[in-house]
């Protein structure tokens, strides 16, 4: 099936019920009839829900969905994107052990993998994803992960993700691609030799900015790469936790399987099933809406390059942008996605433009049915240092637009009026 179609029905029987929309299990825990049933399912010989915390039937549709439309093997939902990157890392990472992290990254991840991560042994080592030139090098017997965004926030940059992929692959080593921009419909990151795609789901897949939620992917095959892989000890050595069981002697995805029974069956940053519905009403209309909000973005950003008063706009669907061959070579759509910025001369210039528009709505979110309009350096990427800001591209007069599906005239004109 294509993209549409399994985003509107894979992964849920309607005729359990009879119901179009998938229901609302919305419950703690589950009734298991039987001292045995309940003893078999803790000790995976039967499958079936435990506890919210750890499955639940509303959310299995949304992770068979999410799986489906980047073509994996598996996937977790969790509480929130933030929660989805720290659960891959800590499910490759442990003290003493290193990832290496992409400088072009959303700010609130990069404090996440290189500073909050540090308090539990984990250092990050930071890598240009642009090119990948210094990638190899930043490599040693205890890296864990490679970490990058598809197409990153807020530099709407694109990765050479063939070397990378390439690098990883030589060294054994777990990709971990955040996906959230592209989303699925513009870019299947496990198609091109990604081993995990993390998407914050509170984006383009909600569409409306209703709901917290994070999604986990691994890629098909991704048990062949952890089982007996020397890096990897914990998928081919007894977990004390669970009574000795090794994951790599189960049939099973092992990489999804070890977030749900040991990470968050410990840490507990599970999602609500309310929010795996409203989240699985958003999936069903992604590959329309993230094609409109390319369309508008890309008017805008035309407009946006022949402003005078602009001096740079970040759009790989633009054919003058110097991404622009990347997103023909990675992307179904060169236009990609809604998202763009753009640099003014300076600080109280964006500033003021922020402050003058009308349509546009200033908040720090992404992905959103409104437009919305956002200063990262005070905002999102506050938390990071003078030099953190310059590494990661972000600048004082750099402004994020996350187009939404208005009708691109009315942005144009909202947008003209505040830049004067």
């Amino acid at each position: 099936m294509n993209q549409e179609t399994l985003a509107l029905h894979y992964g849920y029987d309607k005729q359990q019920f009879g119901t179009m929309s998938v229901p609302i299990y919305q419950t703690t825990a589950y009734d298991f009839g039987s001292a045995e049933t309940a003893a078999n399912r803790f000790a995976l010989k039967e499958l079936g829900p435990i506890y919210t915390r750890l499955n639940n039937p509303t959310t299995d549709v949304l992770e068979a969905r999410i799986a489906a439309l980047e073509n994996g093997e598996a996937a977790i939902a969790t509480a929130s994107g933030q929660a989805a990157i720290f659960f891959a890392i800590a499910n490759l990472a442990e003290a003493g052990d290193n990832i290496l992290v992409a400088k072009k990254i959303y700010g609130g991840a990069t404090t996440l993998l290189t500073h909050t991560i540090k308090r539990f042994g984990i250092t990050a080592k930071v890598f240009e994803s642009d090119n990948a030139d210094d990638l190899e090098a930043l490599i040693d017997d205890k890296t864990k992960a490679i970490f990058f965004e598809t197409l990153s926030n807020p530099q709407i940059a694109i990765p050479n993700i063939e070397k990378i992929v390439a690098i990883a692959q030589k060294y054994n080593i777990i990709t971990v691609a955040d996906n959230t921009v592209a989303t699925p419909i513009l870019f299947q990151p496990l198609n091109h030799g990604i081993d995990v795609s993390v998407h914050s789901a509170s984006k383009y897949i909600s569409g409306q900015g209703s709901a917290i939620g994070g999604l986990i992917v691994e890629a098909k095959g991704l048990n062949a790469k952890l089982i007996g892989n020397p890096r990897y000890p914990h998928f081919n050595e007894p977990d004390e936790s669970y009574h000795g069981l090794v994951y790599a002697d189960l049939p099973f995805p092992i990489f999804s399987l070890r977030i749900r029974l040991s990470l968050i069956r410990d840490i507990g940053a599970t999602i609500a099933p309310f929010n795996s519905w409203l989240l699985i009403q958003g999936l069903e209309t992604l590959s329309l809406r993230v094609k409109e909000h390319s369309r508008n973005a890309y008017k805008v950003a035309s407009f946006l390059k022949s402003h005078p008063k602009v001096k740079k706009v970040s759009y790989p669907g633009l054919e003058s942008d110097p991404l622009h061959v990347r997103a023909k070579q990675y992307f179904t759509d060169a236009q990609t996605s809604g998202l763009l910025s753009f640099e003014v001369e300076d600080l109280e210039f964006a500033k003021h433009i922020l402050n003058s528009t009308k349509i546009f709505s200033v908040v720090v979110n992404i992905g959103d049915s409104k437009s919305i309009i956002t200063h990262p350096a005070s905002t999102t990427h506050q938390q990071l240092s003078v030099e953190e800001l310059e590494k990661a591209g972000v600048k004082a007069g750099l402004i994020r637009l996350s187009i939404g599906l208005e009708n691109a005239d009315d942005l144009i004109h909202d947008l003209k009026i505040a830049l004067g």
